[in-house]
């Protein structure tokens, strides 16, 4: 489980096509004593475990390995040497939750379909499938890269959000430009809720 608030953004140092999909080496200012093997980690919003990890004379490092579904679903597959990816430890119990609950499942992909610059905030609009629409509306929150944000608008398959300066500054969304594709997950919430509306009420069964 994750807030959508990153912490560190990492750089790919190395990659490894193997036989399960792929093997990354990310470099991190985390501290290496304190993941653990098995730990997660969301890197630009996708859920990782931790396979490897260590320390160089440069710097922290930690691996991980990316299934064919994780490759065929998300922007992990276009991953290349020295790309900056948003990084999240797993929230911790008691920890505040700053975003909103990401599960690091990511959905699928959005596309920038427009990136405008203004005096203290980007403009960012997305078009995404009409499947995961539905489930993004006007005020709502989605994770974008692993980035909890707030939605501006929200009309038929495409969606708008805001970055203010900060968001910027401490994450990989001053690397994006209009035709990026990025990692898209919609509120957990919203798909619980859409699931059980598929299903007739217990007054309806009873009829």
């Amino acid at each position: 489980m994750f807030t959508g608030i990153v912490s560190d953004v990492g750089t790919i140092l190395e990659l490894e096509q193997i036989a399960a999909g792929q093997r990354t080496k990310i470099g991190t200012v985390y501290d290496p004593d304190g993941i653990d093997i098995g730990a997660s980690i969301a890197c630009s919003g996708v859920c990782h475990t931790v396979v490897a990890k260590g320390r160089d004379a440069e710097q922290n490092w930690f691996t991980v390995e990316s299934a064919a579904e994780t490759l065929a679903l998300t922007t992990v597959a276009e991953w290349s040497v020295g790309k900056r990816v948003n990084l999240e430890r797993s929230l911790s119990m008691g920890a505040e939750l700053g975003g909103h609950l990401v599960l690091g499942h990511v959905d699928g992909k959005a596309t920038i379909v427009e990136r405008t610059e203004h005096p203290e905030s980007v403009y960012l609009k997305f078009e995404c499938a009409p499947e995961f629409a539905r489930f993004i509306p006007k005020k709502g929150s989605v994770g974008l890269d692993g980035t909890s944000l707030t939605v501006n608008e929200a009309e038929g398959n495409t969606f708008s959000v805001f970055l203010i300066p900060h968001t910027l500054e401490v994450t990989t969304w001053s690397d994006r430009a209009q035709g990026d594709e990025v990692n898209l997950e919609v509120d957990m919430m919203a798909r619980y809720v859409a699931r059980l509306a598929e299903f007739p009420s217990l007054a309806e069964i009873a009829k």
